[in-house]
């Protein structure tokens, strides 16, 4: 990463970010944020990153919103003010239409993890009115650019909400470790919102599937930004049963890859190492390679928080061995067939009833006794 303060090239006004020149190095703003000032931080972040030259005003904008659990846990979910940030710099910006955008799981409750996260309050106080894609329409899509797996997945056509075509989208991940991808953030948020509940069904080939995601993102989004929280991070086996630690940063960009790119170096990870950032860099979709990406705001080049992703949970040592074990055979009975709810049952059963109680409520009451945590009890 090459930390800069000298503009690159910028897209014209209403351009796709992909149709910006090829020489043209993607853009990463980071800035350290605190409790107090953070609406102003994540406004900062997203205007050193140029975000109003990928966004077109003459197009809504869906606010994809994360939650990987319907509980609150730090580092897990969109933060309520990460949220409230972008509404407000939208909104001071001139982006009248907003729409904050939900999708829920076999395994996570989207409306209880709204009100649990705080997403409710922030999208009340805007007068916002979200939408949740279990009750939106769904339509057939087919991708015009070929594909490197969601065909071999679904070999008789997806389907993808319609209400997301020709509307501008901005992620809004948080900054974490994962037990299949090895980071979760800016492409994997894209994966609740473009599948549907049988997504799990791509798991087995879910770097391939991310890219595939970022490829449609591209033919049905005029724009397309992320703005990632890490004011809280997770470290170990998310993205739920994680270790927070205060980061205090935030993320901003415009090319996916490249906001990835960053959040695996500032992990200490090697970005090109990790399968869909790899594989969306050597499609041309985006550029993983931290040497061709300008970093604006702090300077991150020495940053190197040590996390482990290699960590596993019971629960994910069970699937690894369906999706890529010695059970793969067994893959379509256990996950593709009648018998499914024993793998979301085992699922709940653990992080609920389990972790949440024994382990995840202690560190949540810790994290409550820090900055971040009496902004989160005063929303």
């Amino acid at each position: 990463m090459n930390p800069s303060t000298t503009a690159a090239p910028s897209a014209a006004p209403g351009r796709p970010a992909d149709n910006r020149p090829s020489s043209a190095r993607p853009k990463v703003a980071v800035v350290y944020a605190a409790p107090e000032t953070v609406l102003d931080d994540v406004a900062r972040a997203m205007r050193l990153a140029e975000y109003e030259s990928f966004l077109p005003r003459d197009a809504a904008t869906a606010l994809k919103i994360n939650i990987s659990w319907q509980h609150y846990y730090p580092a897990c979910s969109t933060t309520p003010w990460q949220l409230e940030g972008v509404v407000r710099a939208l909104r001071s910006d001139g982006y009248e239409e907003l729409v904050p955008t939900h999708n829920g799981t076999v395994v996570v409750d989207a409306r209880e993890g709204a009100l649990n996260n705080k997403h409710t309050v922030v999208e009340e106080r805007y007068g916002l009115d979200s939408v949740y894609l279990e009750d939106a329409r769904w339509v057939d899509f087919e991708p015009k650019s070929p594909l490197l797996a969601l065909d071999r997945v679904y070999p008789d056509g997806f389907r993808i909400p319609e209400m997301l075509i020709g509307k501008n989208v901005v992620h809004l991940p948080t900054l974490k470790t994962h037990v299949f991808t090895t980071i979760t953030g800016a492409m994997k948020n894209a994966f609740g919102g473009l599948l549907n509940f049988q997504r799990h069904w791509t798991h087995s080939l879910i770097h391939e599937t991310l890219v595939d995601l970022l490829s449609i993102q591209k033919e049905i989004h005029p724009g397309i930004f992320a703005v990632t929280d890490g004011t809280f991070a997770g470290d170990g086996p998310g993205p739920r049963a994680m270790r927070w630690h205060e980061k205090n940063v935030i993320l901003a960009g415009a090319d996916q890859v490249a906001v990835d790119a960053v959040a695996a170096r500032l992990m200490g990870l090697d970005p090109m190492s990790i399968g869909f950032i790899r594989l969306a860099h050597e499609a041309g979709l985006g550029c993983g390679d931290p040497s061709e990406i300008d970093v604006v705001g702090a300077d991150v080049s020495e940053v190197n928080w040590r996390f482990n992703a290699s960590q596993s949970t019971l629960a994910s040592r069970g699937q690894r061995l369906i999706y890529w074990g010695p059970l793969k055979p067994l893959e379509n009975l256990l996950l593709r067939s009648p018998i499914v709810p024993w793998a979301f049952l085992a699922s709940n059963l653990y992080h609920n009833q389990y972790w949440l109680r024994f382990v995840g409520r202690r560190r949540v009451r810790a994290a409550m006794e820090t900055g971040w945590g009496r902004l989160f009890q005063n929303y």
